[in-house]
């Protein structure tokens, strides 16, 4: 079982697509955090998925959330992955998965396939919606409407 709505998403520091090292502490506080977790960069769903991410992303910044994708792929595939599809927001390797237990993220699939969650924060590093699905597009609308709801 994945973060509840209440906790407190957990520290880390990982490396992003640029090589510089990302500490979730210097965003919380600021911004409110979409953080989505993803099986693979460049595979049919994750690429659907990242698109997506960008193509909202200006709706995202609106609503005063910043946008963060991690995946086991190293910075190196991030890198690529970035670029190739002019993904603006940051992607962070956790290569040895220790963030993503952290967050309590499962495989799907039987276990075979890297879990597809996403976790809504809010400024004081609070979970405040959980979503878990293997329909890549349907984070990015879940993950506006719990924004917007905090909006009104």
């Amino acid at each position: 079982m994945s973060l509840n709505i209440g906790d407190k998403i957990p520290e880390f520091k990982l490396t992003d697509q640029n090589g510089k090292v990302f500490d979730i502490n210097s965003v919380k506080g600021k911004n409110s955090l979409v953080i989505y977790f993803y099986p693979k960069n460049f595979t049919p769903g994750c690429t659907l998925e990242a698109c997506s991410f960008r193509d909202s992303y200006e709706d995202f910044k609106e609503l005063g959330a910043q946008v963060i994708g991690i995946s086991a792929d190293s910075k190196k595939s991030h890198e690529r992955f970035a670029k190739k599809y002019h993904l603006l927001f940051t992607l962070l390797s956790d290569s040895n998965g220790a963030v993503k237990r952290k967050f309590r993220v499962k495989n799907n699939l039987f276990g075979l396939i890297p879990g597809r969650e996403t976790f809504v924060v809010n400024k004081k590093g609070i979970v405040i919606f959980t979503f878990n699905s293997m329909n890549a597009e349907r984070h990015i609308k879940e993950a506006l409407k719990v924004l917007k709801q905090q909006e009104d």
